[in-house]
């Protein structure tokens, strides 16, 4: 397979892939693209002959072995010769035996709950909104849905793959170097399916192995005491009645884990940048941000209230 050159730039394009699966979906668009515009001006070209050229041309073109030919061999044979050589293409991809990595996703209204699965299936990890993965391997995404149909896709890495409730679908694909790579709900679940995107951090091997075996400790315990007053503040108004920060006595399960929240690059679903003045804005206006999601909206709390929670969360890495 010979390299396109890469035209756009961007961390969610189709166009611009960093892995083997997604280079293989953007060669062939390629392949595509192009051929099929070669077909248009070759159509373009007899239409005009047809209606424009001297008369003995246009006897030419209206025979009946130039339809047979032009109408029915020449697809028949340029889409069978597509779809053998996209098949062989595409079987050279699939890996067998262990994955390097197993991570579940699970489509929620609207975000994204994600949990790292150990060699027989059981979660060892929960994080929400942002997969990491190591590079230079293949990754197994086990899909499932929670309410509605979701899609998970990640146009730089991967082509996309519906998550449908009741039903488990499975893929596998990799990164090629690290980077950050954007991923987007590709199936309408419902008014705010747009805002339901989120984040693929490829990393180095090693460098990965750093981060999970951070991220499966708990909690960091509050050093300040704005910090201390925040995590109060956090379990005295109920969020851990929907949320889970390991260490806390906050174990809900209905919104996104925020035991290490503060680490992560964007909030409720790549809608915002994470920082403390993100936070408080969003635990204060959540249903005006994103109407309609679970998280309520926490106009009664005061401005100093706002931001030692915000701080304590933003700590939280």
């Amino acid at each position: 397979m010979w390299d396109w050159p890469n035209l756009t730039e961007g961390i969610q394009s189709a166009l611009a892939p960093a892995g083997p699966h997604a280079g293989w979906v953007a060669h062939l668009s390629w392949l595509i693209f192009i051929g099929g515009g070669l077909i248009l001006l070759v159509v373009v070209v007899m239409a005009a002959l047809a209606m424009f050229a001297p008369e003995r041309f246009r006897r030419a073109i209206g025979q009946r072995r130039t339809v047979i030919i032009g109408g029915v061999a020449f697809p028949f044979f340029t889409l069978t010769a597509l779809l053998i050589y996209g098949l062989s293409g595409s079987s050279g991809l699939v890996t067998f035996g262990p994955p390097a990595l197993r991570v579940e996703v699970v489509g929620e209204q609207w975000w994204w709950r994600v949990h790292y699965l150990d060699a027989e299936g059981e979660t060892r990890l929960t994080t929400a909104n942002e997969i990491r993965i190591p590079t230079g391997m293949p990754i197994e995404f086990v899909l499932k849905s929670a309410d509605v149909i979701h899609s998970f896709w990640v146009p730089s890495l991967a082509g996309k793959l519906d998550m449908i409730p009741g039903r488990i679908n499975s893929y596998r694909f990799a990164a090629d170097k690290p980077g950050v790579y954007r991923g987007q709900c590709a199936e309408f679940c419902g008014e705010q399916h747009a805002l339901m995107a989120f984040y693929v951090v490829a990393m180095e091997q090693d460098e990965f192995e750093l981060w999970y075996a951070d991220q499966v400790q708990p909690a960091p315990e509050p050093t300040l005491a704005q910090l201390e007053q925040g995590r109060e503040l956090f379990l005295a108004n109920g969020c851990g009645a929907c949320h889970t920060i390991r260490g806390t006595p906050a174990d809900g399960l209905i919104g996104p884990d925020l035991t290490h929240v503060g680490g992560r690059l964007s909030l409720a679903a790549g809608v915002l940048p994470n920082n403390v003045g993100t936070l408080a804005g969003w635990i204060s206006s959540a249903q005006h941000l994103k109407p309609e999601n679970k998280m309520p909206s926490f106009g009664n709390l005061r401005g100093t209230e706002l931001r030692a929670i915000a701080a304590y969360l933003e700590n939280l890495k």
